[in-house]
């Protein structure tokens, strides 16, 4: 048998050969496409998932940056309320310390106007107990009220003896009062000066000033009051403290008042001017001979 002829009987003896290559190419082409298909796939994924982890980190960052902003904000809050604290705290310490300075001197001045007050009392004791004089306390302030009778005689606005001796009394206590306005002022019913008055006091306010100016003058010059501190004031029957229906009335409204009243630097008034203003040439006719009368 020749060559040739074996060689083709082996081939006729091997059909499935060729079938067998094409299925292995087949299968290996199927699976270097699937193989690359899943690598395609889980690059995809792994692009996807880092894409979404790149957003996740972006966010994360902006709310940082977000959380870091705010808590700037509330440190910036915090600072600036505990700098306003300090501030209040100081302030608050500033008005104490001034509360307590202010308390003191309340103090003070209320123990010092007791002591006035009862000094006023102990030398005006007798006048106090017969009702010619009537004391009272109230808002810082002291009032004295002398019954015309006690200075003055009837009608008259030139001060009597008795009347002399109770200023010189009234005199040693106001002269050494500090800080207070010492108004003096003059009151009468509502009786009209009588007719020979009449020419030396054409009505009660001609009256009710004379006699202020005249005890402002006694207190100055004899009591030792300084003058920067005493006003001189008339009121004439328009400040009654009684009715003028009835005699006892009548004798309470014509009075002296003495007012003490804490001193206001901002609103004194030089006394020269006071009394200029006040007297107004009134204090000249009160030195004249004394009128007797109904007053």
């Amino acid at each position: 048998m020749t060559e040739s002829t074996q060689h083709g009987q082996a081939q006729h003896g091997r059909p499935w050969v060729p079938w067998l290559v094409t299925a292995l190419v087949v299968l290996m082409s199927g699976g270097v496409m699937y193989l690359a298909h899943r690598g395609t796939s889980q690059a995809e994924a792994l692009a996807e998932q880092s894409r979404q982890s790149a957003v996740e980190a972006a966010t994360r960052a902006r709310d940082a940056e977000a959380a870091r902003l705010q808590l700037e904000q509330k440190l910036a809050a915090l600072e600036a309320e505990r700098t306003q604290l300090a501030t209040e705290k100081e302030q608050l310490s500033s008005e104490k310390e001034q509360l307590s300075q202010t308390v003191q001197e309340q103090e003070a001045e209320l123990a010092k106007l007791k002591a006035t007050y009862d000094d006023l009392q102990d030398k005006m004791k007798a006048e106090i107990a017969d009702g010619a004089i009537r004391l009272s306390q109230a808002e810082g302030r002291i009032q004295v009220d002398l019954v015309d009778k006690v200075l003055f005689d009837s009608g008259d606005a030139s001060i009597s003896a008795r009347g002399q001796e109770v200023l010189t009394r009234l005199g040693s206590v106001l002269a050494k009062v500090e800080d207070k306005s010492i108004q003096v002022s003059g009151h009468t019913d509502d009786s009209p000066p009588s007719q020979k008055l009449q020419s030396t006091f054409p009505s009660n306010w001609e009256l009710s000033v004379a006699r202020a100016v005249n005890v402002v003058r006694f207190l100055q010059d004899t009591g030792g009051v300084p003058a920067r501190r005493l006003v001189a004031a008339g009121y004439g029957q328009m400040r009654p403290v009684s009715t003028n229906a009835t005699p006892q009335g009548r004798a309470r409204n014509r009075r002296i008042e003495v007012l003490l009243m804490p001193d206001l630097p901002s609103k004194r008034t030089p006394a020269a001017a006071v009394q200029r203003a006040v007297a107004g040439g009134t204090a000249a006719k009160a030195q004249a001979k004394p009128a007797r009368g109904a007053k």
